[in-house]
């Protein structure tokens, strides 16, 4: 399995006035924004740990997954919210793409756990030695409004905490702080049955 990223957050998108609020840095002077790109650095790394930590695209976006095969009857989507599967391509040995038709899956919707399922039947066999491209939207919506809040103040809250920690040295913190922790608890995926296809 293979997960690619087919579109990146614009940078109108993020809360970078919010982050500098946040900070108390000062505003209305000449050169005020010049810490903005440092600013968009870490609200983009803290948006990714936060991401990888619950299973979940804060900020609606394009992605592929790559497969070898499907995993049962049906294909559980590494992300959610899954807003819409956009395609399904299943590639040949030679390097062939041929597009499934739209009425042949359909989006099985859930808040952690969406799935791909065939519609009136079983999904698409992929080619022996080929594989299978989905490229699906997820995220809770188009921009920073669009987040549940508790999330939205876990990302402001590790952006600070990297902000702040940026010029030391050793001694990395290995764990996200414990108040991001409590925030996004109750977005985690929680693993039953080992992983199993369910």
């Amino acid at each position: 399995m293979m997960l690619v990223e087919e579109s990146q957050v614009p940078v109108v998108a993020l809360p970078v006035a919010a982050l500098r609020e946040h900070l108390r840095l000062g505003s209305g002077f000449a050169g005020a924004d010049l810490q903005d790109g440092l600013l968009e650095g870490h609200l983009r790394a803290a948006m990714a740990a936060i991401e990888g930590r619950i299973g979940k695209a804060l900020i609606a976006r394009a992605f592929r997954l790559e497969l070898e095969d499907w995993r049962g009857v049906e294909q559980p989507l590494p992300l959610a919210p899954v807003v819409s599967v956009a395609s399904v391509t299943l590639v040949d040995a030679a390097g062939e793409a041929v597009a499934v038709d739209a009425g042949r899956f359909r989006l099985v919707r859930d808040t952690h756990r969406p799935k791909l399922a065939g519609k009136g039947g079983a999904l698409p066999v992929v080619p022996v030695e080929g594989r299978v491209e989905v490229v699906f939207e997820a995220g809770f919506g188009p921009d920073w409004a669009a987040l549940p809040p508790d999330l939205a103040q876990a990302v402001l809250l590790l952006a600070a905490e990297f902000y702040e920690r940026r010029h030391e040295v050793g001694d990395p913190v290995a764990a996200l702080p414990g108040t991001v922790q409590a925030l996004i608890a109750r977005w985690r995926t929680v693993r039953v049955l080992g992983g199993g296809a369910g």
